[in-house]
C-alpha cells in the first residue's frame, strides 16, 4: 500500500513535471496503486556523475525523462554562470527520448540566457566532441546512451576550457565540476525559466570535421570492408569519411545501417557483446570480406574483426587492437618525447611500445575523462575499444576515425600480402606476447559488487590457477585511486577487479605475459576460475 508521505511526493513530482505523457503515466500507476513500477521511478534522482546521467527512460526522479534532463540542464547552466561561461552546444543519438531532450536542454539553457546552438540532426558523438574545440564552445551536452541497452538514455557533458586548473579541450567533465554540477542540480529552483533562442549549427562543421578525419590518409590497396553501425548514427558519417578520403566504398551491414532505438538485431548495441558482431561475420564470409568494422550505437568506439591465420574470423580484443594502433603510430609519426596512454585495466604492450619509440607512456585511472587530460598525447586507448587516434581534432574517443585509421593500415598490409593478424604476431616478437582477456558479469542487485570485492579484500587469495599471489592491491589506497582491487602473481601474471562506471557490471580484466599456448591456455583456466567464484555470490 502506499504511503501517504510517499502519495505527496508522487503527487508534487506529476504537478510539476514538463511532459503531460510522464505525468499521465504516474498518474495512472498511483490511481492503480501500482508501486512496484512507482518504486522503481521514485528511488532517488538520477545519479549525476562524470559520466553525466544514464538510465533508463521512464517517469519520476530515477529515470530518463524532460523533467529530469531539465532540472540537469538548469543545473549546468548554473554552473556555467558561475564560472563566466556562456555558450553551449548540444548534439543527440537516435535513441528514445533523444530529440525530447535535447529540446528541453535548449529551452532551459536560453532561458538560463546562454548562448545556445544545436547540431543540426541525430549524429556521432565524435562530432560533438569535435564541435566544442572547432566553435570555441564552452559547454558541450550530448544526449546518448552510448552502447547501453534500448532502454536507456544519457547525458554526456564535455566543456572546452581550463576550469579549476584542468585544460580539458573538448573533454569530459571530472571532479569536482562533476560534483559542483551535482550540488547545484539537486538546488535548482522549480519552475526554473525556458526560452526559445537557439542557432542550429550547419553542415560546413560536419564537413569540417569529416575533412579533419580523412586528413592525409590513403588506400594503398583496394579492400572490401564490411561495416555496421549496431543500429546507431555512425553509418552517414562514416560513409563521408571514406568517401573524402577516397578510400574502397565500404559494404554495409543493411539490417543494421539505419539508427534504429529499439536496436532489433542484437541483445545488447555493444560489438563486445557475445553475438553483437555475428551478422556482420557471417556476411564478411559470405561476401569474402577483407575487414569487419563496427561502431557502437553513438560512434565513439570501434571494434574489428578479420580473419585470423586458421582461417576464421574473430573479433580483435580491445588490447590487440590498441596495442596495433600504438605500435603504427610509434613507427609511422614522430612520437619521441610525446606520450602514449592507456588506462590501469588496458594491457602492459603499450608502455614498453613507448619505451621502444622515445614516447613517455602514461596510465591512466579508467574512461576517456582521464586519457583526454593528457597534454601532448599521441594515442590513447582503453581496452572497451575506445581510441584516440588524433588528439588534435577530437580529444576524446572517436570510433569514426579510429575506423579509417584501421582502413588505412590494413590496406598497407595487404601491398605487403599480409594482415591484421599477422602484424600482431610481428609486434608480440618485438615486446613478447601479452594475452588479455575480460571477464564481465551482469548483476541484479548493485551490492553484489560490493560484497564480491570486500570478500576479496578481506580474504586475500594466496594461488591464481595454481600460481602464487605475489601482490594485492585495494586501489581505493592506490596513487590512482579508484574502487577495485589488482592481484599479480609473479611479474607476468595481472588480474584487475572492478565494477563498470556506467553499467550494473561487475569486470575482471586479465593479463599474461608468456608463450602463445602457455599465456593462452593459462588465461582461459584464470577466467574459468573467477567466474565459479562470482557465480558462488549468486
Amino acid at each position: 500500500m502506499i504511503d501517504e508521505q510517499f502519495r505527496l511526493e508522487i503527487l508534487d513530482w506529476i504537478a510539476k513535471d514538463p511532459d503531460p505523457e510522464t505525468a499521465s503515466l504516474l498518474s495512472k500507476w498511483l490511481a492503480d496503486n501500482n508501486e512496484v513500477e512507482l518504486r522503481k521511478s521514485f528511488g532517488g534522482f538520477l545519479e549525476f556523475g562524470t559520466a553525466g546521467l544514464r538510465g533508463p527512460v521512464r517517469p519520476g526522479p530515477s529515470g530518463m525523462n524532460r523533467a529530469v534532463v531539465g532540472r540537469t540542464a538548469a543545473g549546468i547552466a548554473d554552473f556555467l554562470i558561475s564560472r563566466g561561461l556562456s555558450k553551449v552546444i548540444i548534439g543527440r543519438d537516435a535513441r528514445h527520448g533523444s530529440v525530447e531532450f535535447a529540446q528541453e536542454s535548449a529551452e532551459k539553457f536560453s532561458g538560463a540566457g546562454l548562448d545556445v546552438y544545436l547540431l543540426p540532426r541525430e549524429l556521432p558523438t565524435p562530432v560533438l566532441a569535435f564541435a566544442v574545440n572547432e566553435l570555441n564552445m564552452d559547454c558541450g551536452i550530448m544526449v546518448t546512451a552510448s552502447h547501453n541497452p534500448a532502454i536507456d538514455n544519457g547525458y554526456k557533458v564535455y566543456l572546452g576550457g581550463a576550469i579549476d586548473g584542468v585544460a580539458y579541450r573538448g573533454s569530459q567533465i571530472i571532479a569536482p565540476v562533476d560534483v559542483d554540477i551535482s550540488k547545484r542540480i539537486s538546488e535548482v529552483k522549480l519552475p526554473s525559466p525556458k526560452g526559445s533562442s537557439w542557432k542550429v549549427i550547419g553542415e560546413d562543421l560536419i564537413e569540417k570535421y569529416v575533412k579533419c578525419c580523412a586528413g592525409n590518409l590513403r588506400e594503398v590497396h583496394p579492400q572490401k570492408i564490411l561495416y555496421t553501425a549496431m543500429h546507431g548514427v555512425g553509418t552517414e558519417t562514416l560513409l563521408a569519411v571514406f568517401k573524402q578520403a577516397k578510400f574502397t566504398p565500404l559494404t554495409l551491414v543493411a539490417e543494421q545501417s539505419e539508427p534504429n532505438p529499439d536496436f532489433p538485431t542484437v541483445a545488447f548495441p555493444n560489438p563486445e557483446e557475445p553475438g553483437a558482431m555475428d551478422l556482420a561475420i557471417k556476411l564478411a564470409k559470405d561476401e569474402g570480406a577483407d575487414l569487419v568494422i563496427a561502431n557502437d550505437p553513438d560512434a565513439d568506439r570501434c571494434a574489428v574483426a578479420a580473419k585470423d591465420a586458421s582461417g576464421d574470423w574473430r573479433m580483435l580484443r580491445g588490447d590487440e587492437l590498441g596495442t596495433l594502433f600504438g605500435h603504427y603510430i610509434s613507427k609511422n609519426h614522430n612520437v619521441k618525447g610525446k606520450k602514449l596512454a592507456t588506462t590501469i585495466v588496458s594491457s602492459t604492450a603499450l608502455e614498453k611500445i613507448a619505451a621502444n619509440s622515445g614516447a613517455n607512456f602514461v596510465e591512466t585511472l579508467t574512461g576517456f575523462k582521464w586519457l583526454s587530460k593528457i597534454e601532448d598525447l599521441a594515442f590513447g586507448y582503453e581496452e572497451a575499444i575506445g581510441y584516440c587516434v588524433d588528439p588534435t581534432s577530437v580529444n576524446d574517443k572517436d570510433g569514426i576515425s579510429a575506423a579509417l585509421k584501421i582502413a588505412q593500415i590494413n590496406s598497407e598490409l595487404l601491398s605487403r600480402g599480409s594482415n591484421i593478424f599477422a602484424y600482431l604476431d610481428e609486434i608480440w616478437a618485438e615486446i613478447g606476447y601479452h594475452r588479455t582477456e575480460q571477464l564481465s558479469i551482469r548483476v541484479s542487485e548493485i551490492s553484489t559488487i560490493s560484497k564480491i570485492l570486500s570478500s576479496l579484500i578481506q580474504n586475500t587469495p594466496t594461488q591464481i590457477a595454481g600460481h602464487k599471489v605475489t601482490g594485492f592491491e585495494d586501489l581505493s589506497k592506490a596513487t590512482l585511486s579508484t574502487t577495485g582491487i589488482r592481484i599479480r602473481a609473479g611479474e607476468n601474471i595481472r588480474v584487475i577487479i572492478r565494477p563498470s562506471g556506467t553499467e550494473p557490471k561487475l569486470k575482471t580484466y586479465i593479463e599474461v605475459i608468456g608463450e602463445v599456448d602457455f599465456a593462452d591456455s593459462l588465461v582461459a583456466e584464470i577466467k574459468t576460475e573467477f567466474a565459479e567464484l562470482f557465480a558462488s555470490y549468486s
